[in-house]
């Protein structure tokens, strides 16, 4: 198993919001600033990878027929400690996610990880998977946070960059603007990451020599 594979597979190829759409409702409600984006992230690498530690070393010792509510448990502990820890170190950051942080606990990608991966590999697997899992799930919070609050308020981390005779486009921090801004990075992370099918000609052909005019045929 590769290591480097297992941490990559979650930046762009596994991205869990730009390609396999998990997480949508933190990624749209927390995303009118990139800060909030940042914070929502982070917090959630931190529980997903601590509890696809955790889940890993107890995978032989939890029961089957209560799996699932285990993993909540755990999860559920994990997301607690980092309500905590922003509650007294960053109070308006705390604020700003809202009930959004406290759901970290029934996040479909970090439930997906425990039972699609966490559960069925080894402890550093685990936790590489979590951290690029969690790293790519943060990348495209600040991405499109921070083009919704560029374009809805000229600002980028609370620091203007949009010159004074540009005005504002409300619109980007509202509901609507956020599936505009998410649906337009996902496509443009689907050119930049499309593969170009590759051609083949009459010398790799299986039916080349049944061929009649095999120097004419066209590559596919």
């Amino acid at each position: 198993m590769s290591y480097m594979k297992e941490f990559t597979k979650g930046l762009i190829k596994e991205n869990p919001n730009l390609v396999m759409l998990l997480g949508m409702c933190p990624t749209l409600a927390v995303t009118t600033m990139a800060e909030n984006g940042l914070g929502m992230g982070l917090a959630t690498t931190f529980v997903l990878v601590c509890s696809n530690l955790v889940i890993s070393l107890l995978k032989k010792v939890i029961p089957d027929t209560v799996r699932l509510p285990c993993f909540i448990v755990i999860i559920a502990g994990f997301v607690t400690f980092v309500s905590i820890m922003l509650d007294t170190f960053l109070p308006d950051l705390s604020e700003a996610l809202g009930v959004f942080l406290s759901l970290i606990t029934v996040n479909c990608i970090i439930l997906g990880r425990a039972e699609m991966f966490a559960c069925k590999n080894k402890v550093i697997p685990s936790i590489l998977d979590g951290l690029g899992m969690g790293l790519g799930f943060t990348c495209s919070l600040i991405v499109v946070g921070a083009v919704r609050e560029l374009l809805g308020t000229g600002k980028i981390f609370g620091m203007n960059v949009a010159p004074d005779f540009i005005e504002p486009m409300t619109i980007f921090i509202l509901p609507a603007g956020g599936f505009f801004t998410l649906g337009c990075v996902i496509a443009v992370l689907g050119v930049i990451t499309r593969k170009k099918p590759k051609k083949i000609d009459c010398a790799g052909c299986p039916a080349r020599e049944s061929c009649s005019k095999p120097e004419k045929a066209e590559g596919v």
